[in-house]
């Protein structure tokens, strides 16, 4: 049977806090027990591709999936005057930059911002041309189950795979908790979303039903998500995929906390076995 995978977020490391430096990562290799990394990119990198795409090819570890930038998702919300033209661009710089650095799998934010799902229909447009680009690139493009602030995820993902059937999805454990949604993943009658997931996200929440002030990326065991029941779940029906950790991992100094990020690795592993 083959091993899912668990991976650790960029993001779970770098951020404002240690001024997105990304050679951040050399340290961040050896220290952390996981099975490679998801790279999440930031807008100001896209002018220091060439520089971060060489810095990345020297590191001893494996990016397998790639974050796309969410400014994709804001922009195609807002969509005042060329912002989807512009998401599309910036989607296509991600994909070449995913291709350089060995990645398989993309994670993209479709909806995001004040703006979000106001215009569902406009998304998933602007999904058809994204889909083309990732598809010519050689790489699996997944929706997140972002939160939204109009409908709620399972149904903008719903829509979208009533117009592209063959659309999947990254599923992430807060978002889904955000939306009180996740023990609706184990009912019958959402099979369909179970059959679409390509890869989680296994992050901790502990706000109510869409509590925006308690929207934090919290380590296994520091909310209210019962993971005990979700990999019991992942388990029976043969999951496959891989998990990506993206818990905050860094303090407002920029110091990197390695130690919860390595438990929260085991605490996965105890979960599977």
């Amino acid at each position: 049977m083959m091993k899912n995978k668990i991976l650790c977020s960029t993001g779970a490391l770098i951020g404002r806090w240690n001024c997105r430096d990304f050679t951040l990562l050399t340290g961040c290799v050896d220290a952390l027990e996981c099975d490679g990394f998801e790279f999440m990119m930031y807008n100001p990198w896209h002018e220091r591709v060439d520089e971060l795409t060489a810095f990345l090819k020297t590191l001893d570890t494996e990016f397998p999936v790639f974050h796309t930038e969410k400014d994709i998702g804001n922009l195609i919300s807002r969509n005042e005057d060329g912002d989807n033209e512009t998401a599309i661009a910036l989607f296509e710089k991600n994909c070449a930059v995913a291709r350089e650095i060995g990645s398989e799998k993309l994670v993209l934010h479709l909806w995001g911002g004040i703006d979000s799902d106001k215009d569902i229909n406009n998304n998933i447009s602007v999904y058809k041309r994204l889909r083309e680009i990732s598809d010519a690139f050689g790489l699996l493009l997944t929706v997140e189950n972002v939160v939204c602030n109009r409908a709620d995820p399972t149904t903008n993902l719903n829509k979208l795979i009533s117009v592209c059937p063959d659309a999947v999805c990254t599923f992430d454990t807060k978002m889904s908790e955000f939306h009180n949604q996740t023990r609706a993943l184990y009912r019958n009658e959402n099979d369909w979303l179970f059959s679409r997931i390509r890869h989680m996200h296994v992050n901790d929440y502990n706000g109510g039903y869409m509590d925006w002030e308690n929207l934090k990326t919290l380590h296994i065991g520091e909310g209210k998500v019962d993971f005990g029941r979700l990999f019991e779940f992942l388990k029976s029906k043969e999951y496959k995929y891989d998990f990506t950790v993206e818990a905050t991992s860094f303090d407002q100094s920029g110091a990197l906390n390695f130690d919860a990020l390595n438990n929260t690795f085991e605490k996965i592993r105890k979960y599977l076995a």
